[in-house]
């Protein structure tokens, strides 16, 4: 079998319903201040380039063409929103890794009564910041090249129809990967694996990772999406996936 569009959706709000549940709430507020301190950060010094990007843009044009500012303004702006929520959202993912992976143990050790062999405390999922760090860097290589071929298919006339479609498909898969690597990671298990779980159950996998994909373009929302996104992937991982490793 391979899963089905509503559970996958199910999983994920059941995972947003259990974000403050007594005895996973202090796994998720430590993340969730993490998430909101990082894209403050980040959204405030993106913020800097952008205005010093858009001021240099509006140097170029010529006077006789200002009055296309009201075009380019917008145009400007929409592209660096994109650009800024994009990089702080993979910044928030990669610096936060250990604290998901920490609230991913908790939730399932909640869900299956079975304690995982795992460092516990600040100190030890701090020290896995460089290892999370690197895998971070695995599934963006993972990802690289099936994103260069949706953007050949961009560009191809006629195919190029499909190119809304494919970016969301590639966006959904990669977010499903994403957070299932949490609850596999503690296992132990390398990420090669994590592909070949999903493809498994390739529709729970894909309903889950496009509404992590839609919500998580909402501004504000998105930094709630995270926590429930890692509660929702690792009830998938324990009712779905782990009996398949």
């Amino acid at each position: 079998m391979n899963g089905n569009l509503l559970t996958g959706v199910g999983y994920f709000l059941r995972g947003f319903s259990m974000i403050f549940q007594p005895g996973l709430r202090r796994f998720v507020v430590v993340p969730l201040t993490a998430n909101i301190v990082l894209f403050s950060l980040m959204g405030w010094a993106l913020y800097e380039v952008i205005v010093d990007f858009y001021d240099a843009a509006l140097l170029t044009v010529p006077e006789w063409l200002q009055f296309l500012s009201w075009i380019i303004t917008p145009l400007l702006w929409m592209i660096g929103g994109l650009i800024s929520g994009y990089a702080s959202t993979l910044a928030v993912l990669m610096l936060t890794s250990p604290f998901h992976s920490l609230l991913a143990e908790k939730v399932e050790e909640w869900v299956t009564g079975e304690p995982l062999p795992a460092l516990e405390g600040l100190g030890a999922t701090l020290l896995q910041v460089p290892r999370a760090f690197f895998r971070e860097i695995r599934k963006l290589l993972y990802y690289l090249p099936m994103a260069l071929a949706v953007l050949i298919l961009t560009i191809i006339p006629g195919l190029n129809a499909l190119a809304p479609l494919a970016w969301f498909l590639l966006g959904a898969w990669m977010m499903s990967l994403q957070f299932i690597d949490y609850p596999m990671d503690n296992h132990q298990l390398p990420f090669r694996e994590v592909p070949e779980a999903c493809a498994a159950r390739r529709l729970s996998t894909i309903s889950f990772g496009g509404t992590i994909a839609v919500l998580s373009g909402i501004p504000f929302l998105n930094l709630i999406v995270i926590p429930a996104a890692v509660i929702g992937a690792t009830l998938l991982w324990c009712e779905e996936l782990r009996a398949l490793r």
